[in-house]
């Protein structure tokens, strides 16, 4: 995140970090509240995925404690980012402020926000292109959250790619798309073909997905 942030900077575009305990549910819930969404969310965190509860053994009947965010009936509920103080909510069920959110950034509390000023959401996260498939209504999840938040472009991954691999393809991505000043598709599509190059196994970089 430290070298997307300078090479952000590099190109005179304004950006924020924040990090560790920083990097709150409250912190991000207030964009595109008081202005404007920012061009580009990027987020390097846990993203979670439950299927349907209906369709398989309950665990909570064999007396194990789950996160609710498992058992409910809503796929957008069982999908979503994980930030600062969600270990301790998910442990306990419990927020680590009394006052404060969980930690826990669910796909719905997504799906409420205004994110329509923002080009390109990044989730550099693991599973977070998963989720249900809801008759006609297509697949539910943090991209359905995104898009109905107003984000243009989303690019997410279908598992969790290596650390090494992540941040070559990220600063690839954001060279092309920055520097040389490339469409986001073909950014996208340049990116992977140098990683096709570099990497032959594509677990190392194939997760990850432009949708548009």
């Amino acid at each position: 995140m430290t070298r997307i942030d300078k090479l952000l900077k590099s190109r005179q575009i304004k950006s924020q970090l924040w990090s560790d305990r920083e990097a709150t549910e409250d912190v991000f819930k207030n964009l595109g509240k008081t202005e404007p969404s920012p061009r580009i969310v990027h987020l390097a965190t846990h993203g979670f995925f439950f299927p349907d509860p209906h369709a398989e053994i309950h665990s909570h009947r064999l007396g194990i404690q789950e996160p609710v965010f498992k058992l409910s009936e809503h796929p957008m509920i069982r999908s979503g980012l994980v930030l600062a103080g969600g270990n301790y909510a998910w442990k306990t069920g419990k927020s680590p402020q009394p006052d404060g959110e969980d930690g826990i950034l669910t796909a719905y509390e997504i799906s409420q926000m205004n994110l329509s000023n923002t080009e390109l959401v990044v989730l550099s996260a693991c599973e977070t292109g998963l989720g249900d498939i809801e008759g006609n209504e297509g697949v539910y999840g943090l991209q359905r959250a995104f898009k109905i938040a107003g984000a243009r472009y989303l690019i997410m991954s279908l598992w969790q790619v290596p650390d090494r691999e992540t941040s070559v393809f990220m600063t690839r991505f954001y060279e092309h798309w920055l520097e040389e000043r490339r469409p986001i598709p073909e950014a996208f599509q340049q990116t992977q073909q140098e990683m096709r190059r570099r990497f032959p196994n594509p677990y190392q970089w194939a997760g990850f997905i432009l949708m548009e």
